[in-house]
């Protein structure tokens, strides 16, 4: 499963607030951002690594089964979550 995240490194506690559901119309497609808050700053990958462990500890799956697909460097990430 793809996921998309919008991430805040920095913040005051680490948190994971899944997006609001909603209902779409048939053929419509969104893409709904979970918000991640890590306090980890976002230098040298520790809040990417900081966002890895809080996404598998939120999905309840091992932290080998969530990979990084795009944005490294960027505020908005897509993850891929196997298992899912």
């Amino acid at each position: 499963m793809m996921i998309f995240v919008k991430v805040k490194a920095g913040a005051r506690e680490n948190k994971v607030i899944p997006p609001p559901l909603r209902l779409l119309e048939r053929g419509e497609q969104e893409k709904e951002y979970f918000a991640v808050s890590v306090k980890e700053p976002p230098t040298q990958g520790k809040a990417n690594e900081a966002i890895l462990k809080i996404l598998a500890k939120h999905f309840s799956v091992p932290l080998s089964e969530i990979r990084l697909v795009r944005g490294a460097s960027s505020k908005i990430k897509v993850f891929d979550i196997k298992g899912l």
